[in-house]
């Protein structure tokens, strides 16, 4: 049932418990037995880490980010996302879209400073060995600030999907025609891709007249620029400079079961389930199987 219910809507799992079980159960018993399991795994969910340990030679990735959810109490609320992996764990096959074959999750419809406190636990202890933590992520503060505070030797990369975006939509209102548009991107896209961001900052800067949009893409990497050195990023670990893997995360730890069509939730639902969700993907489901095996089930009924 609880596997069930962090798969798929409460309702649906009536119809896949029959199908493989042949017993028929509600919606409610399948809730509630979700939020009792969901709350109790939750109670350890980043005490027991689960890759391997760092090779001296490995770097450890570290990401974040926010993910919407729509909760009864407030409307849509921010779910902080985590994710861990270590370099060697990023597969590259030719002509292949790449794939991290093993990664440790977290999940908080919570503050940034209870987030950022569960984070650290399982950063501090892969960073044991004094491996190279890499974290990347967007412009947000919060997160920007945190690392810079917390992890002042790591290195923080501004992820260039976000570095290349603000670009384009400087670009859309600033350059009409598409063509020009796309030149004009082009050859700025590859000047981040060189490091060379103060030439782009140097150029907005110089303008007659700035615009609005203008200002904002200076101000953007200017406070951005100690995190957009790419060709150094390029030759650490995995060689990562996109976040993918976090956007990844949000999609199938949070978004594919909880951003359902109509789908409300109270704060305490949505985090036991995110509890449940964290559990399935850090392949941790055997905390589950004890709980039953210890008759919590009968606590849960």
């Amino acid at each position: 049932m609880v596997y069930s219910a962090q798969t798929d809507s409460y309702e649906n799992c009536n119809e896949v418990l029959e199908k493989y079980i042949n017993i028929e159960v509600s919606a409610a018993q399948v809730w509630r037995i979700a939020n009792v399991y969901g709350e109790e795994v939750g109670k350890t969910i980043s005490d027991e880490v689960v890759l391997t340990p760092c090779k001296k030679e490995e770097v450890i990735y570290a990401m974040a980010d926010g993910s919407m959810i729509f909760t009864r109490e407030e409307g849509w609320k921010e779910v902080k996302v985590g994710r861990i992996f270590k370099s060697s764990s990023c597969i590259h096959a030719a002509d292949k879209q790449g794939w991290i074959s093993n990664s440790q999750y977290l999940a908080y419809l919570d503050t940034h400073k209870r987030f950022t406190t569960e984070m650290e636990k399982l950063l501090d202890h892969y960073s044991q060995n004094k491996q190279p933590i890499v974290f990347i992520s967007d412009g947000a503060p919060w997160i920007k600030n945190w690392i810079e505070d917390a992890y002042p030797e790591a290195i923080s990369v501004l992820d260039f999907y976000h570095a290349s975006e603000h670009l384009h939509d400087y670009a859309k209102t600033e350059i009409k025609d598409q063509t020009q548009r796309k030149q004009w991107v082009d050859r700025r896209l590859e000047l981040l891709l060189n490091g060379e961001v103060q030439k782009i900052i140097n150029e907005l800067s110089s303008m007659l007249v700035i615009s609005e949009q203008a200002e904002k893409l200076i101000d953007y990497y200017e406070s951005n620029k100690t995190r957009m050195d790419y060709p150094l990023y390029k030759k650490l670990g995995a060689g990562i400079i996109g976040s993918g893997a976090i956007e990844s995360a949000h999609r199938t730890v949070v978004q594919k079961r909880m951003k359902q069509s109509g789908q409300r939730w109270s704060r305490k639902g949505a985090q036991n389930m995110l509890y449940l969700r964290v559990t399935k993907k850090n392949h941790q489901w055997s905390k589950i199987v004890e709980l039953t095996k210890k008759e919590f089930c009968k606590t849960a009924a």
